[in-house]
C-alpha cells in the first residue's frame, strides 16, 4: 500500500508543479431513490417557461458543434 500512496503523492506533486490544484465538489447522487422523479418534476416546471425557452435558443445558437456527430 505504501507504494500506491507514494505514486499518488508523486502524481499530485507533478500536477501542482504544472499549476493545478485539487478541488473537491459535491454533486447530486444520481443513484438516490427519487432522483429521476425530481428531475422530471423540475423539468416540467420549466417546460413552457419563456425565459427557459430564450436560454435554450441562445445556447443552441452559441453551441460550437463543428466536428461533433448528432
Amino acid at each position: 500500500m505504501a507504494g500506491v500512496v507514494a505514486r499518488v503523492q508523486k502524481h499530485r506533486e507533478s500536477l501542482r508543479k504544472a499549476g493545478m490544484r485539487p478541488v473537491q465538489i459535491w454533486v447530486p447522487d444520481t443513484r438516490r431513490p427519487g432522483f429521476a422523479e425530481e428531475c422530471r418534476r423540475q423539468s416540467e416546471l420549466l417546460k413552457n417557461d419563456p425565459q427557459e425557452q430564450q436560454l435554450l435558443r441562445f445556447l443552441n445558437e452559441a453551441a460550437d458543434r463543428e466536428g461533433w456527430e448528432a
